[in-house]
This record gives structure tokens, C-alpha cells and sequence, in this order.
């Protein structure tokens, strides 16, 4: 994502809590790389962050070293992080405090997305400063929609993550069927992608999942983050999730197989290798 505001001709600094990836990045596309957050924003007129979690997020943001120390009134941060709508919130009152814009945008689209400046961002925060920030989002995104105020960018992230889980989960259990009644499953997946069934899990990672090649970005652990986001929003405002609950547990065993870093398509693994369980 840096990297495609730098080929847009933008003056780009960038900080990374593993300076290893920073000078990395600085080799491949120029511009500074730099040791704290706040001197990666000092004198930016936009900062962008995409981190872990919540707490991930007011490390880099809040504090003597943080971004927000450093920035001054009228410039504004865009947060990619999938983090919570509470936390957004938050840091939407400090920000204001300081003369901050704010805006909460997670992304979706994973690591090709981003490679290839496709992604789709879900903004939450007011109307004036998405307007400013929009442009710049534009740079390495397909789409990118005001959802309304500050955290209804994280909320759409959560429908979205929801509608994501228990699509993994019915595609899995159709491919494994499939497979298991003799059918050829790649002609199946080109057959049925072109009608009711299709969808970018199936068209991307229905034949690797097949394959059981589970090496395509979004990582089990940080699907578990995810998820547990959205239960934890569905306690509060009284939302059932009962079939996330039930993927976000079969998640939890492809962990215990080792497979935390395997992509999220990985729940097929649980099907195809059933006797594959720790004990």
C-alpha cells in the first residue's frame, strides 16, 4: 500500500516495528524509512497505519513515540488496522482533541489486493476528512465507501469477516463432498462458478484448497482476531452468531494443527485429513 503512494509520485515515510521490513521497503521503492511513529508522522499530511489489534493500534498511536505527538492540527490518519468500533471511537475523540482528523478503515482484499492496489475500504469518520483522505485511498484501491461516523468502518469489516467464515466453512464441506463422491472438482468449480454458488473464495481458492495448499495470505491467526471482534460486538448489541461460533471453533483446530499461518480456506484441512487432531 506504501508502496503504491510512493509510485504515485507521493513523498513517503515509513516506520515498521521490525526495522528489517522498513529498510526492505525503502530499497524497493525509495523514500526514509525512520525508528518511532511519531517521527514517521512528523511533518505528514496524512499518516496511514496497518497493524495487529486494538492494542497494536494505541501503541503506534498514542504516547511520547506515537503518531498523534507528532502531528499537527489539520493533517489527518487513516487507520487500516481491523481493529474494534470501540477503539475507533477512542482514538476519534483523542484525535479531535489535537486538531486530528480520523478515520477508521479496515481493508479487504488480503496481501493481492494490496500487491495489485485493489482493495475494498470500509471508512467510518465525518464527511469532510474522508473527503480529503479519499484521493489518497484511491491510490491502491478498487473501492473505497463512507460507511458513516467514527467505528462503522470496523463494523462493516465485521459483516464482512461473518459473511467470509461461514462461506469458508460451506465450501469446504462441498468440495470435500465432491471430492469424496469421485467427481472431477476442477471442472466442478468451473462449472458451478458461473451460476448461484459463485463466489471469490471459489474462484480463488477453491482448486488450491483442493490441492490442500493453504500458502495465499490471511492467516488463520488473524482470522481468529478477527472473529473474536465480532463476537465480542454481537455480545453487546445482542446479535446471534451461532454458525461463527462454530467455524471460529474449527478455526481454533487448525491452530492446534499447526496451522496458524496456513490462510483461512485452511478449514478444509479438518475435512480432508480428519484424523489429523492432536490429542
Amino acid at each position: 500500500m506504501a508502496g503504491h503512494l510512493a509510485s504515485a509520485g507521493h513523498e513517503v515515510t515509513v516506520f515498521n516495528r521490525n526495522m528489517q521490513k522498513a529498510d526492505c521497503w525503502v530499497i524497493a521503492h525509495g523514500g526514509v524509512a525512520v525508528t518511532s511513529p511519531a517521527e514517521a508522522a512528523n511533518g505528514a499530511d496524512m499518516v496511514f497505519s496497518c497493524v495487529g489489534n486494538d492494542e497494536d493500534v494505541r501503541q503506534i498511536v498514542l504516547g511520547d513515540e506515537g503518531a498523534f505527538a507528532a502531528m499537527r492540527a489539520g493533517t489527518v490518519f487513516i487507520d487500516h488496522t481491523t481493529a474494534s468500533a470501540a477503539l475507533a471511537r477512542e482514538l476519534e475523540t483523542a484525535a479531535e482533541s489535537r486538531g486530528i482528523g480520523f478515520l477508521d478503515a479496515p481493508v479487504s482484499g488480503g496481501q493481492t489486493g494490496a500487491e495489485q492496489g485493489q482493495l475494498t475500504i470500509m471508512v467510518g469518520g465525518d464527511d469532510g476528512v474522508f473527503a480529503t483522505a479519499k484521493p489518497m485511498m484511491d491510490i491502491y484501491a478498487k473501492a473505497v465507501t463512507l460507511m458513516g461516523p467514527s467505528g462503522a468502518g470496523q463494523l462493516t469489516k465485521m459483516v464482512n469477516q461473518i459473511c467470509i467464515a461461514g462461506l469458508v466453512q460451506g465450501l469446504s464441506e462441498a468440495l470435500n463432498f465432491g471430492s469424496r463422491a469421485g467427481l472431477d472438482m476442477d471442472k466442478v468449480i468451473d462449472v458451478i462458478s458461473q451460476g448461484a454458488a459463485q463466489s471469490w473464495q471459489m474462484e480463488n481458492r477453491g482448486k488450491t484448497m483442493i490441492r490442500g495448499e493453504f500458502d495465499f495470505g490471511f492467516a488463520v491467526h488473524w482470522m481468529r482476531k478477527d472473529l473474536g471482534i465480532c463476537r465480542e460486538e454481537a455480545a453487546d448489541n445482542g446479535a446471534a452468531l451461532p454458525v461463527t461460533e462454530i467455524v471460529d471453533s474449527f478455526y481454533t483446530r487448525i491452530q492446534e494443527r499447526g496451522g496458524g499461518r496456513w490462510d483461512t480456506s485452511s478449514l478444509i484441512d479438518l475435512l480432508t485429513n480428519p484424523l489429523n487432531e492432536k490429542t
